[in-house]
């Protein structure tokens, strides 16, 4: 995306939430799935604020409180059966409602708008969500012990998101954000 903006004269780049080099210098931050990958959501946050004009606009969707519960849940469970595996370490923030609107507000900003959203979300393999999403909590591995990660989590959260008729129902939840720098 950042390489077609450069192509259409648009200046784009990619950069760190956690290291804006900016100053009162936008309008607008827009964020869509990214905040839940931030652990340190207070620098995001600070670097968000300093980066915005007063009267800024930041407008953000990600995972919120509760979002992959089930598959997170039986990927603790998993690592908790296998010592071998090493420590489970959640690499998400899922932040509630009443616990983001406070961060918002502690960096300046006024929260015109803050909801979570339930957006279960039809997968016609579990299996291969974690091959994309769990590489990180897994990299300790051997193939061997991924594959046998997969299937256990698998196993244990099928009897909470798996459908007969749709296959695998992700239980995502998101949080939606609209507010405006102070």
């Amino acid at each position: 995306m950042v390489e077609v903006a450069k192509v259409k004269g648009i200046e784009a780049f990619v950069a760190s939430a956690t290291h804006l080099p900016f100053e009162s210098e936008f309008d607008a931050i827009f964020s869509n799935a990214v905040l839940h990958w931030i652990k340190d959501a207070n620098l995001a946050m600070q670097n968000i604020a300093k980066s915005l004009k007063s009267g800024g606009r930041f407008v953000a969707e990600f995972g919120g409180k509760g979002n992959m519960q089930s598959v997170v849940e039986a990927m603790e469970e998993v690592f908790a059966r296998h010592l071998e595996f090493g420590e489970f370490s959640n690499p998400w923030y899922f932040p509630s409602v009443d616990e983001y609107k406070k961060l918002l507000e502690e960096f300046g900003f006024e929260v015109e708008y803050i909801e979570l959203i339930d957006r279960p979300t039809p997968m016609k393999s579990l299996a291969k969500w974690l091959d994309i999403f769990a590489n990180g909590i897994c990299q300790n591995l051997t193939n061997e012990q991924f594959e046998v990660f997969k299937q256990e989590v698998e196993e244990i959260a099928k009897s909470k998101i798996y459908s007969n008729n749709k296959a695998w129902i992700l239980d995502y939840v998101r949080l939606r954000v609209n507010a405006t720098k102070r």
